[in-house]
């Protein structure tokens, strides 16, 4: 595990990643909106992106890099998440979750290192275990081309340079907005607007880097959104 520098700081710890990055999030939305046209098959495929993109932002905004081994756990965890929602439904999602904390717990246990690293590797691999895991959601709930519509709107709105709490709120209700004028219920569209800005908010810390803003910075707020999409459609039934 090597750990990089971190960019030149500046007074706060927080830096938006940016409209780029946020472009960027909306074509991925726009390229899984497409990819559900297909069925869950297709939306899974196009999800396999995704999951990838968040294993690797998820170690780099940590400081954790290379962690070659890491990535490639926490990403076919959320491609072992995808397939048993495929051929078990919610219930193949949780095996595959449990499957994936128990090895990371295994392999972090037995692991010679120093007992802060090992917790801190612990940590960062059990939660990006969840999220990867936690995305295959999306394949569970309905409407999802419009909650993907409700992130892109939200993660668009909260990259605009709005000072003060005006730049979330606005994002999260015109984000829900277009989620509903697009045919998602209201739950599911709101969430999916929360999850963006608060994915969004995430990938703004420590300093990241550049490479975090593209990384994490384009896929966070998708991934944060796709179990709470999953949530609001439970909620509407």
């Amino acid at each position: 595990m090597v750990l990089t520098a971190a960019p030149a700081k500046s007074d706060s710890p927080i830096v938006a990643p940016g409209l780029r990055p946020a472009v960027l999030t909306a074509g991925l939305c726009a390229l899984l909106a497409v990819a559900a046209l297909g069925g869950r098959y297709g939306l899974a495929a196009g999800l396999t992106v995704a999951q990838g993109l968040t294993a690797v932002g998820w170690f780099r905004l940590h400081g954790m890099w290379p962690a070659r081994q890491g990535i490639a756990g926490v990403a076919l965890t959320g491609f072992a998440a995808d397939a048993g929602v495929l051929v078990g439904g919610a219930t193949g999602l949780a095996v595959a979750l449990g499957v994936g904390l128990v090895v990371v717990l295994v392999w972090q246990t037995f692991r010679p290192a120093d007992p802060a690293e090992r917790f801190y590797a612990l940590t960062v691999l059990g939660s990006g275990v969840l999220l990867t895991g936690l995305m295959a959601g999306l394949l569970l709930a309905g409407h999802a081309p419009a909650a993907l519509l409700a992130v892109a709107v939200g993660t668009l709105l909260a990259a605009a340079p709005v000072r003060g709490a005006l730049g979330p709120v606005a994002a999260v209700m015109l984000g829900a907005t277009a989620g509903v004028l697009a045919g998602g219920p209201p739950a599911a569209a709101g969430l999916a607007a929360v999850g963006a800005v608060v994915g969004h908010r995430v990938a703004s810390y420590d300093f990241p880097s550049r490479f975090v803003h593209f990384t994490a910075g384009v896929v966070l707020p998708l991934t944060v959104a796709a179990p709470l999409v999953w949530i609001g459609s439970r909620l509407v039934g």
